[in-house]
């Protein structure tokens, strides 16, 4: 097992340790048992708009081959995050090319490039919110940082589509130039994927920034600056086992720059991730009963996967580093 592996596995183990230490798992359900009826439906109602939304992003992305069925688009976002929220190590994220192939039959190198450009946006859009609302940072620093961000999000894909020699440079060479070239391909179609992304982030963040204000009965913007712990957490390349640990350690380190106490920001962020997964897998279930209707038109083999101007070979697309599209 990797030593990455190792260290989230060691994470995870030792939120569990500390819930079964003095019995706090009975703390977290009276964390639960605050909420009220109205607070909880408007969080699954701004966590179902983030859904409707990723979905948007992904039909964008795949009008052509959607050929107009936005549902589809919209079971195969509902049950890649159910994916990705309960698979280890963040391997669900592999169900996003695989239901993109057995839905509409797009090549996998064309879905493993498109979900790698749909992580960047992520973490370019949460990355922008945190250095413009985190607590303590000089002015200066922030549009220093902001400015750094939107540069690269607008010259990576304009990179992405120079011309270039990678090919003939040997066989590394060559792979990271058919890497470039999938990428470059990927970010070529989506008319309003900067929209989508924006919109997604925002109705999310303040879904669970709402839930946890609630939770601790704090201000709103402790509850963003725990959302966006907890969600800047999710970005690194070490993951707890379904996200536990880094996701909540994420959240409470946020909420204890805001004051609130480290042990009662664990317990939160807990009931807030066990809540985002439930919404989660209650969706995901959902659409898994809805039948696939197959692709709009005959799956290719593999040898014919991708088009003249894509990569033939998948790239080699870690996805490790990412938040759910």
């Amino acid at each position: 097992m990797k030593a990455s592996r190792l260290l989230a596995l060691a994470v995870s183990i030792a939120l569990l340790a500390w819930l079964l230490a003095d019995a706090r798992w009975r703390e977290v359900g009276a964390t639960f048992a605050r909420l009220t009826p109205g607070v909880i439906a408007v969080t699954v109602a701004g966590m179902f708009c983030s859904y409707l939304l990723r979905a948007l992003r992904v039909y964008d992305e795949f009008r052509h081959d959607a050929r107009g069925r936005f549902g589809a688009c919209l079971r195969i976002v509902l049950i890649h995050n159910a994916m990705v929220n309960v698979v280890p190590f963040r391997g669900g994220e592999a169900a996003f090319p695989v239901l993109l192939r057995r839905t509409f039959a797009t090549p996998l190198p064309r879905a493993m490039a498109s979900l790698f450009w749909f992580r960047l946006q992520d973490a370019l859009v949460v990355g922008v919110v945190a250095v413009a609302m985190w607590p303590g940072v000089p002015l200066a620093l922030r549009l220093l940082a902001c400015a750094g961000l939107l540069v690269s999000a607008w010259a990576l894909p304009r990179w992405a589509r120079r011309p270039h020699g990678w090919a003939e440079g040997g066989a590394f060479a060559s792979k990271l130039g058919k890497l470039r070239d999938a990428f470059a391909e990927s970010t070529r179609h989506a008319r309003y994927g900067w929209l989508w992304t924006i919109a997604n982030w925002s109705v999310k963040l303040a879904a669970q920034a709402w839930l946890l204000s609630a939770l601790l009965a704090a201000v709103p913007a402790q509850g963003v600056a725990g959302a966006l712990g907890a969600e800047l957490a999710a970005i690194l390349p070490i993951q707890g086992v379904a996200g536990f640990g880094t996701y909540e350690a994420g959240a409470a380190a946020a909420l204890a720059s805001t004051g609130i106490g480290f042990a009662d920001g664990l317990r939160a962020a807990l009931a807030l991730h066990l809540f985002v997964i439930a919404c989660a897998v209650s969706a995901g279930a959902i659409a898994w009963l809805f039948p696939n209707a197959g692709p709009g038109r005959q799956a290719p083999s593999d040898d014919n996967d991708a088009p003249d101007s894509a990569p033939r070979n998948p790239p080699n697309i870690s996805c490790e580093t990412a938040s759910n599209p």
